[in-house]
């Protein structure tokens, strides 16, 4: 059997997606972009008299909507263009000239919002009530909610000028940790191995405790050596975070973060409480975790060897996508013939090819299709689940582009999580009904345990550490190397508890995650995760109502904020219940496989 990775242009034409929905080809792109940068010498222009009627603010709106809509078409196709292959240089370079393109007409409507905010309340409250705004309305909304952070005009101008230099840390650690880093090689059974960051995760899996102890010490040791200059960058990070909450009158950058979705501070404080009340039960999982694997103590690099082996099974394609949609029965036959279709028919990039971005996602835009990335492997279950994940994605944006106007479509990332996990909670139920063995059900319960472990636990852990390093910098404190190692070592212990015995260099891992760079991210994982098992749990042992909710919260879009659209599936996540009773399914996963294993 040939196992070479093809160069893009031998993958066939079924087997990637077609992005003809976006632009029919690179040269209709190209055409869209002289037609964006056209449209931007109308910006300055359009906000002459907007203000003088009803009929004129909405002649304004339907231009940035126009004008917003050809902007996102252009970034989606430029972006999905270079994952195909990010060795290609004209699709780098077209993604270039899109992001300058887009900078330019960020900071020309900078004037905007300010000028919306300046209007007259009795003027925007009727037009609010004007059918005419009916697709404006919710995003009118919501802008009026930031009123209190909104500067004057010259100074959102230079905000959005500094947008790029913003980016700089960002930036500076991934050049760093993913080029720059040498972490040279690692010796194993089948001889030496380079390490990199995608290996790391590879080896740190093997059951050799031998080969994850060198393979950790050598990767860690290479943060070890670079660790001033990590530790610079992360703190610069929380300083820009810091400075732009101040800049635009929030009381923290936590706040800032998390007032768009308009969830308050509780709702974080309620998960890092709620998940602190339960780390007994993860402290069992890995007493448990311990004795699978013979060891009086754990160590920092014994955590991530699956405990079972993953079962075997072999699926093609088109197999994998017949057992999702058949799990997916309960959603309806008309989310899963959608779907499908989808699956068959042009949303999907399937399988690695030379260059091709690594992992998956879902990339769901208002003109085009719900496009999903993957790099299926017939003989990885996993991959199976990743199908259902980014499927749950795709539909939640097909349901979201079909119910509402293009300002106010597009959901949160708080919601998207659940939509996604939501799917692999059904296909885990599926597959796990009609497991044959004991060994392919400890294997299923194996997986779900370590996927609501990094999703719940560990990024409930992210979220404190998160909390923390920026209520040091907003209290005056410095972030100092050594006081960002001491903080996150603290919560290893906690976490862990009390089996794990923790390396020098172990809390250097809070230098290496690439989510701090994007502040109080991490946190929507764990609600998601909460909220995904809540609301599964309620469909298959619900009927036509559970199912019409659910229904309702993909269909909102961005038409409600998040916590109102997941009421509207029957979960608040203003409550700590779904957050406890997601610790609980844990719990009560951890039992089911310490009964197989008889342990």
């Amino acid at each position: 059997m040939n196992h070479d990775i093809p160069a893009r242009n031998q993958v066939p034409l079924e087997d990637r997606w077609d992005l003809s929905a976006l632009f029919a080809s690179d040269k209709a792109w190209e055409e869209g972009l002289e037609e964006l940068v056209d449209l931007q010498k109308g910006i300055e222009k359009a906000r002459e008299g907007f203000a003088d009627s009803k009929q004129a603010f909405a002649s304004l709106l339907g231009f940035y909507e126009s004008y917003s809509v050809l902007d996102e078409r252009l970034a989606y196709y430029a972006d999905l263009r270079t994952t195909e292959d990010e060795g290609d240089s004209q699709a780098r370079g077209r993604l270039a000239r899109y992001i300058g393109a887009a900078t330019a007409g960020q900071a020309a409507w900078s004037w905007l919002v300010p000028a919306i905010q300046a209007l007259p309340e009795a003027f925007v409250e009727s037009c609010l009530q004007d059918p005419g705004f009916a697709g404006y309305k919710v995003f009118l909304s919501k802008l009026l909610r930031f009123k209190p952070h909104i500067l004057t005009e010259k100074e959102e101008r230079l905000l959005a000028l500094q947008a790029e230099s913003n980016r700089v840390a960002q930036e500076t650690f991934g050049i760093l940790t993913n080029v720059d880093f040498d972490f040279g090689r690692v010796k194993t059974d089948e001889g030496m191995q380079a390490l990199s960051q995608s290996s790391f995760a590879s080896l740190i899996r093997s059951k050799d405790r031998t080969l994850r102890r060198r393979t950790y010490m050598k990767f860690y040791g290479v943060y070890d050596a670079h660790k001033h200059s990590l530790a610079s960058l992360y703190a610069g990070s929380v300083k820009t975070d810091k400075y732009q909450a101040q800049v635009r009158n929030y009381p923290s950058a936590r706040a800032q973060a998390l007032f768009p979705d308009k969830v308050p501070e509780a709702v974080y404080d309620n998960l890092v409480k709620t998940v602190n009340e339960n780390l007994p039960v993860l402290h069992n999982y890995y007493e448990l975790r311990a004795k699978v694997l013979g060891l009086k103590e754990l160590r920092h690099y014994d955590v991530y060897v699956p405990l079972v082996p993953e079962a075997k099974s072999r699926h093609s394609y088109q197999e994998a996508v017949d057992i999702v949609i058949d799990a997916l029965a309960p959603l309806g036959e008309e989310y899963t013939k959608t779907l499908k279709a989808g699956l068959l028919g042009g949303w999907v990039d399937r399988y690695e090819n030379k260059g091709k971005r690594s992992g998956a996602f879902s990339a769901g835009s208002y003109s085009g299709k719900p496009y999903i990335l993957l790099n299926y492997k017939d003989d990885v279950l996993s991959d199976m689940f990743t199908m259902a994940h980014e499927g749950g994605h795709s539909m939640h944006s097909w349901h979201s582009r079909a119910n509402n106007p293009f300002l106010c479509y597009n959901y949160s990332i708080f919601e998207a999580e659940v939509a996604s996990t939501f799917n692999e909670q059904l296909l885990f139920d599926y597959l796990y009904k009609r497991s044959g063995s004991e060994q392919e059900r400890a294997s299923l319960l194996a997986t779900r345990i370590d996927g609501v472990l990094g999703t719940l636990f560990r990024q409930t852990m992210f979220a404190e550490f998160e909390a923390t390093t920026h209520a040091m910098a907003e209290s005056g404190q410095a972030l100092t190397l050594e006081a960002l190692r001491a903080e996150y070592r603290k919560l290893l212990v906690k976490y862990f508890g009390p089996l794990m015995k923790l390396e020098r260099i172990s809390d250097l891992e809070g230098l290496r995650i690439p989510h701090f760079y994007n502040a109080f991210y991490v946190y929507k994982y764990a609600t998601g995760v909460a909220a995904a098992i809540a609301l599964s749990q309620r469909l298959l042992s619900g009927g036509d109502r559970e199912r019409k909710d659910y229904f309702a919260f993909l269909s909102s879009g961005g038409a409600r904020f998040p916590l109102e659209a997941l009421k509207l599936a029957g979960v608040d996540m203003a409550s700590p219940e779904p957050v406890r009773a997601a610790c609980a399914k844990f719990d009560s996963d951890v039992r089911a496989l310490r009964e197989i294993l008889k342990l």
